[in-house]
């Protein structure tokens, strides 16, 4: 097995695991509140990254991985940690969205709207001065007709549960583009402190809009909790970081996406969800959005004179921002 080969399974794997998270976000509304539900997730999330930096640490300290920069362990989370809220902040909003519209859609949609955030990104990145590729208005023009399709009924008035989704999506491409601002920070500290924003974030949601009942099913939520806090977040998170050690950016974004197509499996063969032809042609056009939108990627430059340009791999290739955790 060849270390790209590898890379790209773990990333697979790790698209599989975000996609059928949205399964049990979708079983986790039916027993608790959506920011009870999160609260819950995120904190969880947060606490299983604490034993992976505490293996980075050690395998620095014995000389196994590089030293990181950015200074000492307690200098790199204090650098990290006004950032992290931020992102925590946004990371918030949009889950929350995104969770409490399952109250009214499937996983399947909510996993192929959701991952409008793949082609919502470098459009959002224009008005950062990012340059827009012919690819990606393609890309963006196949997954609005695949959301269409997907979601708009009669009098051209949309889902209100893919509404909600939808507004999500703009949310998760802006947590993207500041996670790429700040991607020079100690990425594990970052990410748990992001959790640990958007628990306690989510916790005060639903302790001013869902009480009394609050965490009363937190027992029969258990399952779906485990999976969206400790796979979801802990889990994939460390297997993408692994995966993207060997494979190529460009193809690691289009397997990633394809949490949208486990996200509609999943539906199918767990929560029983129909697939009619439409939702099939919705789902087509979308999936081919977003391939077409990552496929050629944008090659954005940076509009301001001696501007720092964008990265780029060793085929040349731009490098995109790091798709997040569910």
């Amino acid at each position: 097995m060849t270390p790209r080969f590898r890379g790209n399974l773990l990333l697979l794997l790790t698209a599989a695991i975000w996609g059928f998270a949205f399964v049990a976000q979708r079983m986790g509304a039916d027993h608790m509140g959506a920011y009870a539900f999160n609260a819950s997730r995120f904190a969880l999330g947060s606490v299983s990254l604490l034993p992976v930096i505490v293996v980075v640490n050690r395998l620095r300290a014995r000389g196994t991985l590089a030293a990181a920069p950015g200074g000492t362990s307690r200098e790199r989370t204090v650098a990290a940690l006004r950032p992290a809220m931020i992102a925590g902040s946004v990371l918030f909003v949009a889950s929350s969205l995104q969770q409490y519209s399952l109250n009214w859609t499937t996983a399947g949609k909510a996993g192929f709207i959701t991952g409008l955030y793949i082609v919502l990104v470098p459009i959002l990145g224009m008005f950062l001065r990012h340059s827009t590729t012919v690819t990606t208005w393609l890309g963006a023009f196949l997954a609005a007709g695949g959301l269409y399709v997907l979601s708009v009924r009669e009098g051209f008035t949309l889902a209100p549960g893919d509404g909600f989704v939808l507004v999500s999506a703009v949310f998760w491409a802006t947590h993207i583009l500041l996670v790429d601002r700040y991607t020079s920070l100690d990425p594990l500290r970052f990410s748990a402190l992001q959790f640990a924003t958007t628990a306690l974030l989510s916790l005060g949601g639903a302790l001013i809009f869902e009480r009394p009942e609050l965490f009363a099913g937190l027992p029969d939520a258990l399952a779906p909790v485990f999976y969206g806090g400790a796979l979801s977040v802990g889990v994939a998170y460390t297997l993408q970081v692994f995966g993207q050690r060997d494979a190529r950016p460009a193809a690691a974004a289009i397997i990633l996406s394809l949490e949208a197509v486990f996200a509609a499996i999943g539906g199918i063969l767990i929560l029983a969800e129909p697939l009619t032809w439409r939702e099939a042609t919705g789902f087509g056009l979308m999936l081919a959005g977003i391939l077409v939108s990552q496929w050629a990627g944008p090659a954005p430059t940076s509009g301001p004179a001696g501007a720092v340009p964008e990265p780029v791999d060793a085929d040349g290739h731009p490098i995109p921002p790091e798709p997040q955790p569910r």
